[in-house]
């Protein structure tokens, strides 16, 4: 059987949803995916190959124990066997922020050489981004090792890669996928945004003012307290979004891995007459993401099947906020 093995690069919410979610979804018969076969890959193919992490209290461990190490706080809906990976220590760089540090133990002495030989020893095909927000160093070497090991990479966070032409004809000329920028979870609030901007653009109402207020108590949630690393999350919030979009975050420890988005738009319809749109939506913010990250792996590991390098654009517009074909 031919495998997609990917590499986490960040042992999070995400990877601990996406994690369960292979596990849940081996068998293909239970309700929520939306793609029990992508790209020629059923979900019983993608296996995990490596895993990175900068917290000392995860390294060391089987990544099956590890997505349950706190912070972590991602909801439990799959019993994950024990996997045979164990999560190694990472680069640093800039992954943790001044707001994460105390709920942390920092480490990451890795090299962008160790890491892709780790890569390589591994049979690693396709590595995934879970860095925190306005880790933009930190995945540049991530997607360093990536190209010197000969894999694909899928950059889930709003790090720019793929609206890099710089790094996007690294990966052409390497002949290696790249997906990006900024994952969409499957339902969450930048879905339900630009589907009520379409909706009303064709309406032929004119958009003049919206935002989005989240609440959250996740680590996604502590990063984005920190005003530098929240610019590059506003640029993917309020990209596409069609009117000028305020977009603000809040740390809510209890809500742990909920998000609950407040989402407003407002504009003229007919006869210049005001309109006023707002929704309030409540998620579970991790496993609401991994169905897309699921797609995500798979479409690479396709493209590496055949010979497609560079930005893979149709999967990125549709499973990523800011993808490199955007204006």
């Amino acid at each position: 059987m031919t495998f997609v093995n990917v590499g986490l690069v960040g042992v999070g919410n995400c990877a601990s949803s996406l994690v369960q979610g292979v596990e849940y979804y081996r068998d293909g018969d239970a309700p929520g995916l939306l793609n029990p076969v992508c790209a020629g890959y059923d979900v019983s193919q993608v296996r995990f190959t490596a895993a990175f992490d900068v917290n000392g209290r995860k390294l060391g461990r089987d990544l099956s124990e590890a997505i349950w190490v706190a912070p972590n706080n991602a909801r439990r809906f799959a019993d994950v066997p024990h996997l045979g990976v164990e999560v190694v220590e990472g680069a640093l760089g800039d992954g943790v922020g001044a707001d994460s540090a105390d709920l942390v133990d920092p480490r990451g002495a890795a090299t962008v050489d160790g890491v892709a030989a780790h890569l390589r020893e591994t049979g690693t095909h396709v590595v995934v981004n879970f860095l925190p927000v306005g880790a933009q160093r930190a995945t540049e070497l991530y997607a360093e090792a990536a190209l010197r090991a000969g894999c694909g990479f899928v950059n889930c966070m709003p790090a720019v890669l793929a609206r890099s032409p710089e790094w996007v004809s690294r990966f052409a000329e390497s002949g290696l996928p790249l997906i990006g920028d900024d994952l969409k979870s499957s339902f969450g609030a930048t879905l339900v945004h630009r589907a009520l901007v379409d909706a009303l653009t064709a309406s032929g109402v004119r958009l003049t003012d919206g935002y989005q207020l989240l609440g959250g108590g996740n680590m996604d949630f502590v990063n984005m307290q920190d005003a530098d690393r929240m610019k590059s999350k506003k640029a993917t919030k309020a990209h596409g979004a069609g009117t000028s979009t305020h977009v603000s975050a809040q740390y809510v420890p209890f809500l742990d891995d909920r998000k609950i988005a407040y989402i407003r738009l407002d504009g003229e319809g007919f006869g210049g007459s005001p309109l006023e749109v707002e929704v309030r939506m409540v998620v579970e913010d991790s496993p609401s993401a991994a169905g897309n990250v699921l797609d995500a792996v798979r479409h690479a590991r396709a493209a590496m099947d055949s010979g497609a390098g560079g930005l893979l654009g149709e999967v990125s517009a549709a499973l990523m906020k800011a993808d490199g074909r955007q204006p």
